[in-house]
């Protein structure tokens, strides 16, 4: 039988965890390393609803991309929400794992799953922070042609949202036929000088700012915002797939509860 330490010692195979940002509080969060797992729930974020779900799963951990704990807890108590998931979560038994930029940047993770789910074609790496342990390069974002090709701007939004799953897509349109696509999903405007230094017209990510819209159509890039959620969560199938076939004894489920956290009107 699988333990929590197991499965911590699995993903940091995969995406290994010393090659997170430093900003970053990725890895074995919460529980006991040597409890035995039966069942884990997979999600993007460790929320009350989450916890709840893996309870009523009979879930022993949750595997989630974002940390549970991410700024300094000062206190742990049920006076702020941090405090009392946490506290909820130690009642119940439940541990956390959480695999964030080291996933985002590790071959086969949030930004390769984000290109497959988006249709690209000859991805290579956006941006190189380094190679890991096992001589495997790991960067922020990847770079690939669109499958339509020459499409205009508003088409290939409408398909952004369309596999994405997005309540919306925020764009910032050069004019440019959508050819070379950049991706970076969650928070990424920050690499847009990367995208253009890749030759792309068109750069998709997340949470950008209204000066970063403002200096993409000045340099003549069609920027694209399709929210933190539907940019990242492309990865929660395959973490569980990986989760599956490490540990075929034990039972993986994808969150069910958890969803995006606003809706457009």
């Amino acid at each position: 039988m699988a333990v929590i330490a197991d499965v911590y010692r699995a993903l940091d195979c995969w995406a290994p965890f010393d090659t997170q940002m430093d900003f970053d509080n990725a890895g074995f969060l919460v529980g006991r390393g040597e409890r035995q797992v039966r069942r884990i729930l997979v999600a993007l974020d460790v929320t009350m609803e989450v916890a709840e779900e893996a309870h009523d799963l009979g879930a022993e951990l949750i595997v989630a991309h974002h940390p549970v704990i991410f700024h300094p807890v000062k206190g742990l108590t049920d006076g702020d929400p941090t405090g009392a998931l946490l506290l909820q979560m130690a009642e119940w038994g439940i541990g956390a794992v959480c695999a964030h930029t080291n996933l985002d940047a590790a071959q086969g993770g949030v930004n390769d799953c984000l290109a497959q789910a988006l249709g690209l074609t000859g991805v290579e790496q956006l941006h190189q922070d380094g190679v890991d342990g096992q001589g495997r390069a790991y960067g922020i974002g990847r770079v690939g042609t669109a499958p339509n090709p020459g499409c205009s701007a508003g088409e290939f939004a409408a398909w952004v949202k369309e596999k994405l799953g997005a309540a919306g897509v925020r764009v910032a349109d050069s004019g440019r036929p959508v050819s070379r696509v950049a991706v970076g999903g969650g928070s990424c405007g920050s690499m847009l000088s990367d995208a253009l230094a890749m030759g792309c017209d068109t750069f998709v990510t997340a949470d950008v700012k209204y000066d970063q819209f403002l200096t993409a159509k000045a340099q003549g890039i069609t920027l694209m915002d399709a929210g933190h959620y539907p940019t990242e969560q492309v990865v929660c199938p395959s973490l569980a797939q990986y989760l599956q076939k490490t540990f075929p004894q034990v039972e993986v489920r994808l969150s069910q509860r958890h969803r995006e956290a606003y809706f457009c009107v």
